[in-house]
Parts: structure tokens; sequence; C-alpha cells
């Protein structure tokens, strides 16, 4: 009897292994003697049992970070480092960079993963390095310095999308960002000088190109006030040229009609333009004398004969 209870309960628990549970997070992927049958969400499942089915969880709500390139840790006990990239001028780069990626829930996706759990880390890391590579070999060094941390994750991403669905890693990548990029430490002294010196230059070109803006703002400031002051100028001597053309015209007018009843217009508009300058002259000092006996025959004639010196 104690045998048969003894069996009994193997059967049992044998038939036990046929319910598995799936965590909210989670995706189960069922396969029977190798082939997937069901891909069960969230949940309580029951199947056949241990060695008939093959229950894999796949966590496809989780995000996994992977770190791909130079490690500090184990660049001294290698010749060539993993990471250290060679750039378009024959220089070297050290090079790590994070990727964040998910597992599809597609059913491809899920029975991918499944089938290649344990190449996905190994096959997204050769294929991030690869991508790294190319974008570090098409440029200076210079250039991956100073445009790799906002560039290369575009660059390496773009990479990703392309040739992961060959791969069938049944992954998605998320995010890619840089967290090193850095000359070998032998030469860094050497490369950080030579940043401090174009750090310098950037900067004198900056404070130049600020006092090139000031100087024309300036300039252009100057040229507007100039401007409005010519043209108030031009509106000023506008406005007195149309008033003493009025004026004269007014004048012109008055005096044709005079003449016509008045043979004396002419010496009484003469004698008023005299008096008027003798005014003048006065106010500013000058000295005022009768001309009366330079007159000839109705004619001024101020002409004077200056006597030669005797010899």
């Amino acid at each position: 009897m104690r045998l048969r209870y003894l069996l009994l309960l193997g059967v049992l628990t044998y038939l036990l292994t046929g319910v598995y549970q799936v965590a909210p997070e989670e995706r189960a992927v069922v396969r029977r003697f190798g082939a997937v049958v069901s891909r069960p969400g969230p949940g309580l499942g029951v199947g056949l049992p241990w060695s008939i089915d093959r229950v894999d969880r796949v966590p496809v709500r989780t995000v996994r970070q992977l770190r791909v390139g130079y490690d500090a840790d184990t660049a001294n006990d290698m010749t060539t480092p993993v990471g250290q990239l060679l750039t378009g001028d024959q220089n070297l780069v050290n090079v790590q960079i994070v990727l964040d990626y998910a597992i599809g829930e597609a059913d491809a996706d899920l029975d991918d993963y499944v089938i290649h759990r344990e190449l996905v880390d190994a096959t997204l890391s050769r294929a991030a390095e690869a991508a790294a590579g190319e974008w570090v070999a098409g440029r200076t060094v210079d250039q991956v310095l100073l445009t790799g941390t906002g560039t290369l994750p575009a660059w390496v991403m773009d990479r990703l999308t392309e040739r992961l669905p060959e791969l069938r890693l049944g992954i998605r990548v998320q995010r890619v960002s840089v967290a090193l990029i850095a000359p070998p430490d032998e030469v860094r002294a050497a490369f950080e000088a030579v940043t401090q010196a174009q750090t310098a230059v950037r900067t004198k070109e900056f404070q130049a190109q600020q006092e090139r803006d000031q100087r024309r703002r300036q300039a252009e400031a100057l040229k507007y006030r100039l401007e409005q002051e010519a043209s108030e100028y031009r509106d000023t001597q506008r406005r007195q040229a149309d008033a003493d053309a009025t004026e004269f015209l007014a004048q012109l007018s008055a005096y044709r009609d005079v003449r016509a009843t008045n043979p004396d217009a002419l010496a009484f508009l003469w004698w008023d333009e005299m008096r008027k300058t003798m005014v003048l002259m006065k106010t500013r000092g000058g000295k005022v004398r009768a001309l009366d006996h330079h007159l000839q025959n109705g004619e001024l004639n101020i002409t004077e004969f200056i006597p030669l010196p005797k010899r």
C-alpha cells in the first residue's frame, strides 16, 4: 500500500508540472516536443507535464540594459581592448555605448527570443560595435571626440533598426546612449591640451563675433540716426524753399499788378530791399554809408581805379 501511495503521489506530482503561472508583465511560449503550440498571456495555465510541454516565460515589459564597447576593468588584460576603435585619420578612441532594449510582444518576436535567448546579448553587442566602428572610421578623431556624444547614438540606433530584423532576436532597441568616448589613457593628456587650445580658439572667435555684431549694431544705429537727420533737414529745406517760392510768386504777382498802374514800382521794390539790407548790416555791427554819389545816369557805379605806385 505504501508503494502504491508513493507511486500515486509521484504521478500526481508529475501531472502538476503541467500547471504554470504567467506574471502580469510576462508572456509565455509553450513548446510541445520542440514545436510552439501556444503563447498564453498573464494568468494560470495548464498543459501537459514536464518533458512533453516546455513553458518559457518571457518578461516583455522589462527593459534590459546592455553595455557595449570599452571596459576599463578588462582593458589592461587585452592587447587590443574591446571598444578601442580606429578613426578615419588613424587615431584610437575608446568608445562605450549603452543599449536599452525590450522583448517584442508579437508572436514572431516571442518565438525568436525563446529560440535565441542565449545569443541575444552577444549578437546585439557585435551588431552595435560594428555600427559604432563604421561611424568612427568615417570621421577624424576631432570630429569623433567633439560630436560623438550627440551624433553616434542616432547612427547606431538607425543601423540596429535596419539589421536586427535579419538577426531574428525578437527584441526592440528603445534607446542608445554614449557612456564613454575618449582617447586612450596614454595620449589623453595631449588630447586634453589640444582640446583646451581649441576651446580657447572658439572662445576668441565667439568674442570676436560678439564684438563684430556689436559694432555692426552701432553702425546701423548711427546710419539710422544720420538718415533721420538728413531726412529732417531735407524736409525742412524743402518746406523753406516752397515757402520762399510761394512768397516770391506772390511778390511777382503783386509787382505785376502794381506796375500796370505805377511805373515806379520797381524802384519802390529796390529801395525796400535796400532798407532791409541796411537794417541787417546794422544789426550785425556793420557801417552803412550812402552810395548816392556813385549814381551815374540812373545806375550804381562803384568802380574805383587805384593809382599805380610811382617809380
